[in-house]
């Protein structure tokens, strides 16, 4: 039987931490590390070698909050606990990483990174794993999945506001002043979302889990094809949207030369991806999620090279391309995450575990990974050819910038197009595996024959 659709209200409340989510996820791939290799005097190869020990520290976690989230229950659910208690967490190393006092040292970034990257992640897991339990309707999950994607979208452009302000007023330390002003934006726009949310959306209640060995929760996960297909697909996407978000400041500035105007561009690459996310969510109603998700990989294949055609110093043309490249930009947030939801079912299916937090936890697993190694080849990379940054380049290493630049996304995506070709769990399959859940519920005993309900927020 269908479930009822959740209300505007209820998913405007639940996605709302989207925003402090994205405006704390932008700077960290696009904003900080060339703020910390350059302003703070720590240098490329220092700065991509940081980066990349944070981030392996970081998806060592993951694994172990998400099977901590999915054990632990209270009171108030499994999930919106952790993103209560990440809050703190947030605020404090937002202060410490966004308004340094030069000079800083190695440790100083490393260690304000990992409480960073701790909280980012009880945040983020808690949030996705959330979400995709409030149905258990395809195309629903697919709709909840896009109102957070929607606000995360809209969360960039907000943060992009504050250092593209900045800019236009100009003077002296205006990069300082930027990355000052969105550690602002998130220490006080955090605790006012996560409490709009935890109040204004429940959590459905989980039916009693079957105990099982480490051996029959392993093996499943060994087996998962589609599982193993969806964490590569998303880890390629990983590593293309942060190598080119850690080069982005450089390709506008010393390639386009219109660096000061590369927040504004950034703007109008994000406003594009939320007025299309409707129009992914109609083609993956219509064709299904992994073949809008194809569709998608290709239409970055065919497009991305057009950022050769951008003249140097013609804003417009900049603008023009990126905004054109920009309707796709939600597209893999949106699908991934609501694949997930899907592949968890088959999971459930032969375990008897609902173990929403674990599989969100390898999905963020695999992107943080691709986000690591990213940012470090991306910074490796630009040492190893010889770009200084705030100096002089010479036309050949400029070049290499550029074709480095295009070629990541380019090879990325047609490697995740192959990877979703022929995905196993569509609607037809994923109905079918909620067909054997709901019968399994209905012979199992009294006090899991219930529905599901919700906690009140």
């Amino acid at each position: 039987m269908a479930e009822p659709r959740h209300s505007s209200l209820r998913l405007l409340a639940y996605a709302s931490p989207s925003i402090p989510i994205a405006a704390l996820g932008l700077p960290l791939a696009v904003h900080l590390p060339a703020f910390y290799a350059g302003s703070m005097g720590l240098g490329l190869a220092t700065v991509g070698t940081i980066f990349f020990l944070a981030r392996l520290f970081d998806v060592v976690i993951d694994p172990m909050l998400g099977i901590l989230s999915d054990k632990i229950d209270t009171r108030w659910g499994r999930r919106r606990i952790w993103m209560t208690l990440s809050v703190p967490i947030l605020l404090v190393s937002s202060y410490f990483i966004f308004m340094p006092t030069a000079p800083v040292t190695a440790n100083y970034l490393l260690y304000g990174l990992f409480g960073l990257y701790l909280g980012f992640t009880m945040m983020l897991l808690a949030h996705m794993s959330w979400g995709a339990e409030l149905s258990d309707e395809y195309d629903e999950r697919s709709r909840i999945q896009a109102w957070r994607e929607g606000l995360t979208t809209i969360g960039v452009p907000l943060v992009l506001m504050l250092p593209a302000i900045i800019d236009g007023i100009g003077g002296e330390h205006m990069e300082g002043r930027g990355v000052a002003v969105m550690g602002w934006f998130i220490i006080l726009s955090l605790p006012v979302t996560v409490f709009f949310a935890v109040t204004g959306m429940g959590e459905r209640k989980v039916r009693p889990q079957p105990k099982i060995s480490p051996r029959e929760a392993i093996g499943p996960l060994l087996n998962n094809h589609a599982l193993q297909r969806l964490v590569l697909a998303d880890f390629v996407s990983g590593f293309s949207g942060s190598a080119i978000g850690a080069m982005f400041i450089y390709e506008a500035t010393y390639i386009w030369q219109v660096g000061h105007q590369a927040n504004l561009l950034l703007l109008l690459y994000f406003f594009a991806g939320v007025g299309f996310i409707p129009l992914v969510l109609k083609l993956s109603y219509r064709f299904g999620k992994h073949r809008t998700m194809i569709g998608a990989s290709l239409f970055n294949v065919a497009f991305v090279p057009t950022l050769f055609l951008i003249p140097p110093g013609n804003v417009y043309i900049a603008a023009l391309v990126l905004l054109f490249l920009g309707v796709n930009v939600a597209s893999p947030a949106v699908l991934y995450r609501s694949i997930m939801a899907d592949v968890g079912d088959y999971d459930e299916v032969h375990t008897g575990q609902r173990r929403t937090g674990l599989f969100f936890a390898l999905l963020t697993f695999s992107s943080k990974v691709g986000s690591a190694i990213a940012i470090g080849v991306a910074f490796w990379a630009l040492d190893f050819i010889g770009f200084k940054p705030g100096g002089e380049n010479a036309v050949g290493t400029l070049r290499h910038v550029n074709v480095l630049y295009v070629s990541i996304p380019f090879i990325c995506n047609l490697a995740v197009a192959g990877l979703m070709w022929g995905f196993p769990i569509g609607l037809k399959e994923q109905r079918e595996l909620r067909r054997i859940l709901d019968e399994r519920f209905v012979e199992e005993a009294e006090s899991i024959e219930q529905p599901a309900s919700i906690i009140p927020g």
